[in-house]
């Protein structure tokens, strides 16, 4: 009796798991346009924390360090600006246009205080850079 129960049992519990219909299954969860960006930014992150660990550790020349830092700061850069992008959903910019003979004079920009100095972080930086690579907030933006 009880092993007639149990095979009953099995065989309800395989009917049950292997024919599961479709139709009975949710819908899948939207991906973000950006959450492959998004990982990709945790991921530099990650990486720019274990090298400032190991320099302070030793085990990386000021050379290498800097080098390697540097080399994630840019990727990082790139990496924010197309989450930028994307999220205000602008196309990627096509090859520019041949203008004619005609210049125009140049417009005046206006230029933010110290361009290689984070106004959140206080980062100093070699060169000008749309993002902070220390905090990732924009370098244009006031301090909070």
């Amino acid at each position: 009796m009880i092993f007639a129960a149990s095979i009953l049992l099995t065989v309800g519990v395989l009917a049950f798991v292997l024919f599961v219909r479709p139709q009975d299954l949710p819908e899948p969860e939207a991906a973000s346009p950006t959450q492959h960006l998004e990982d990709r930014k945790a991921v530099i992150y990650d990486n720019l924390r274990d090298l400032n660990f190991e320099y302070r550790l030793g085990k990386l020349s000021e050379a290498d360090y800097n080098k390697t830092k540097l080399t994630l700061q840019n990727e990082l850069a790139g990496v924010l600006a197309e989450i930028d992008r994307v999220i205000k959903g602008v196309a990627k910019p096509a090859a520019a246009p041949v203008k004619s003979a005609k210049v125009e004079a140049p417009k005046e920009v206006a230029k933010s205080p110290e361009p290689l100095v984070c106004p959140h972080c206080s980062a100093k930086f070699d060169k000008p850079m749309k993002f902070c690579g220390e905090c990732g907030k924009s370098m244009t933006g006031a301090a909070e």
